[in-house]
């Protein structure tokens, strides 16, 4: 008996000893992460032709403020480290790699613009080094397969066009449709995502399609033309600037198509006043963030714990500008990967829970809308509603949208 209760004893202590060793093995570290601190990079304009984005990197300063006040993540730290680029591919490359190579940052979040950001893609992914939820619309950044790395955040431009297709389907499914659209890769993944939707149909829906250059000083002509085609259905892709002007020569020339405007272009002050609001009636596009400076929010809860974010770490903010509801949305999106990590801070980890996202609902989207990804679906946000401009604001109607070119 004796010696069996040995047995016992030992069996017991090597299990005591094994379990503790693999508790200690579930703490795994890359470069940038520790007990106490997570290390966090990120590029923005600050400065430059683009510095109006440089309230994104300052509102998730703020937050990771916040939540370090509240303890950090799992008992960490976060430490933002952000720098100015002045919207400059070459100046990104510099500081992209000052933050990897000498702040020896775990992984680069929510860095912005396309060029810039094309210009360390294929550095970053050499180097295995996250770089998460970049700040720009294009759709390359969804590619899991050839650059495992890289993950964008917003709606990208082709699924902006997937839903505005599903809804000119849905109310003109005989729509005679003309396509005006900027000659970049901006304007042509609007119209790939209008194909992906339209299938077979594509060439009997699509009966003009016509691109400007952003050298032209106007576009007037190009609307005139695209009037004679007889469309009924206008999708619109341009950038401010040019979206003033065909809101403008459309009021007019009296032309008054259903009119799908990219988001891009959804200002009031840059666009729809410069246009005219008589002329700005009517005119849709889509959208996935809560306006909060809109009333039919002050009793949301989600907007609630923004603004008491805002009152207490960014007092005197202007909250009518969309860039704090989205920089807010990104940073908690970045807290729950950090979250879901647990103590496995190893930067194939991040990368594998950021593609492991379920119905995560950040505070600032608008209800319905979630984050989801998966390791083949590098899109954090597919879905948008729909909205149309009335009187002096836009009002968003209908149901959630989904960019998936199924239902």
């Amino acid at each position: 008996m004796n010696n069996k209760k040995l047995c016992l004893l030992a069996a017991a202590a090597a299990f005591s000893l094994l379990s503790t060793g693999s508790a200690f093995a579930q703490k795994k570290y890359d470069t940038g992460a520790s007990d106490t601190e997570i290390k966090i990079g990120n590029v923005m304009p600050y400065s430059g032709p683009a510095s109006a984005y440089g309230i994104i990197g300052k509102i998730e300063e703020a937050y990771f403020k916040m939540i370090n006040d509240q303890g950090g993540v799992n008992g960490r730290k976060i430490n933002f480290i952000t720098y100015d680029d002045g919207y400059s591919p070459p100046k990104t490359v510099e500081q992209t790699r000052k933050l990897i190579e000498s702040d020896e940052v775990l992984l680069v979040f929510n860095a912005l613009g396309t060029l810039t950001q094309t210009a360390v893609q294929k550095y970053q992914n050499a180097k295995k080094v996250p770089q998460l939820f970049v700040a720009t619309g294009a759709s390359k950044w969804n590619d899991p397969k050839d650059f495992p790395w890289t993950m964008g955040f917003q709606p990208s431009y082709r699924v902006e066009a997937r839903i505005f297709a599903k809804y000119i389907m849905k109310e003109k499914p005989n729509a005679k449709v003309a396509v005006f659209h900027q000659n970049d890769d901006f304007g042509k993944d609007y119209v790939a995502g209008l194909k992906d939707v339209f299938g077979d149909k594509a060439s009997s829906l699509i009966i003009a399609e016509e691109s400007y250059e952003t050298s032209e000083p106007s576009i007037d002509g190009h609307i005139v033309k695209l009037k004679g085609t007889g469309a009924d259905v206008f999708v619109n892709i341009t950038t401010p600037k040019f979206a003033a002007q065909t809101i403008k020569k459309m009021g007019e020339l009296e032309w008054k198509p259903m009119h799908l405007m990219t988001d891009v272009s959804v200002s009031i002050g840059s666009v729809m006043k410069p246009a005219g609001l008589d002329a700005s009636q009517g005119v849709l596009s889509a959208g996935y963030l809560k306006d909060a400076a809109d009333p039919q929010w002050k009793d949301d809860e989600g907007m609630k714990r923004f603004m008491a974010f805002i009152d207490k770490y960014m007092p005197g903010a202007n909250v009518t500008d969309s860039n704090l509801v989205y920089g807010f949305a990104a940073a908690q999106t970045m807290v729950q990967v950090l979250k879901q990590c647990g103590d496995d801070l190893t930067r194939a980890n991040i990368m594998k829970q950021a593609a492991s996202l379920k119905d995560f609902a950040p505070d600032t989207l608008i209800p319905g809308i979630k984050v989801n990804t998966s390791p083949t679906d590098f899109a954090p946000v597919e879905q948008l509603k729909m909205m149309q401009f009335k009187g002096e604001k836009w009002d968003q109607f209908g149901d959630i949208i989904s960019a998936d070119t199924g239902g």
